[in-house]
């Protein structure tokens, strides 16, 4: 166990795809599944975007990139990351980090763009703005 201070430097998080402070005061954490994220679009920079639409994994209760078309459980969505999480230096390794499950979205401002099913999902829980 790694039990030495650490310091870890990434970009700036870009949360401008919050539509309101309402819910950010209650996020949940979870487990990102980082084998389940493409490099390209997900994490560029080294770090998970926040704003991320997040499905959970039906087997195991992690979580990964909503996807209507997979049938894993993550054709669900459930929230989005609330912020930045710094990417491991290989996907086997899975951090954790905060998802918003209710409260307002900027549309306009996600980092990947959400589907009219995924919307559905969420109904009653996000607002999209």
């Amino acid at each position: 166990m790694e039990l030495s201070i650490k310091t870890d430097t990434f970009g700036t998080d870009d949360q401008s795809w919050l539509g309101s402070a309402h819910g950010t005061d209650s996020t949940e954490t979870v487990v990102l599944d980082t084998s389940l994220f493409t490099p390209a679009t997900h994490y560029p920079s080294g770090f998970f975007k926040s704003g991320i639409a997040l499905g959970q994994i039906t087997t195991g209760g992690k979580f990964g990139p909503y996807d209507n078309a997979a049938a894993d459980g993550r054709e669900k969505l459930v929230g989005f990351l609330f912020s930045a999480v710094a990417a491991p230096a290989v996907n086997t390794l899975d951090p954790s980090g905060a998802m918003l499950t209710h409260g307002k979205v900027r549309e306009s401002r996600l980092p990947v763009a959400v589907d009219a099913a995924g919307k559905a999902d969420v109904a009653g829980a996000i607002r999209f703005v």
